[in-house]
């Protein structure tokens, strides 16, 4: 599992995520275009690994849609 953790307003809304650095760099090494991607590209076109990614999450999702799960309950098991 990924060990994050959320960051809240002193109101406790979630305003970002903070990823160790261990984890960071372990994510680096897996999704190599990861830090060239910023705020401004996201308009551009996604890297080929991400798609790839994005494809195989989509097949497995309409096998096993029985393995779906509300929005709503993402971050319980955080």
């Amino acid at each position: 599992m990924l060990q994050t953790q959320i960051l809240r307003d002193r109101q406790g809304v979630p305003i970002g995520v903070f990823i160790p650095q261990e984890v960071w760099e372990s994510m680096k090494c897996r999704y190599p275009d990861i830090e060239s991607l910023d705020a401004g590209s996201l308009d551009a076109d996604l890297p080929k690994w991400e798609k790839d990614f994005i494809d195989r999450r989509l097949e497995m999702a309409m096998r096993h849609p029985e393995c779906l799960k509300p929005v709503e309950t993402l971050f319980e098991g955080l």
